[in-house]
C-alpha cells in the first residue's frame, strides 16, 4: 500500500541523488544530452532525474554508475 502523502524526507533524498548524478556528470565532463546517449535514455528523462522530478529505476542507476565511473553507492549515498 503506498504511503499518501509521501514522508517529507523522501523528496529530499530524491534531491540528493539528482545532485549527486547530476556532480557526477559535471565531473565526468558529459552534457545531458551526451549521458542520456550512452545510458540510452531521452536527454529530458536525465534532467528529470536530476531535478528530482523523476526517479531513476535501479537498472538506470547501474547504467548511470558505469557510464559516469562511478560505484552505484556514490549515486544513491
Amino acid at each position: 500500500m503506498p504511503l499518501d502523502p509521501k514522508p517529507d524526507w523522501l523528496l529530499d533524498r530524491r534531491r540528493q541523488i539528482g545532485t549527486r548524478i547530476r556532480d557526477a556528470r559535471h565531473k565526468a565532463g558529459l552534457s545531458q544530452l551526451e549521458l542520456a546517449n550512452r545510458i540510452g535514455r531521452d536527454h529530458r528523462t536525465v534532467h528529470r532525474w536530476e531535478y528530482a522530478q523523476r526517479i531513476p529505476d535501479l537498472d538506470d542507476l547501474l547504467l548511470l554508475a558505469d557510464a559516469l565511473g562511478v560505484p552505484l553507492p556514490e549515486l544513491v549515498g
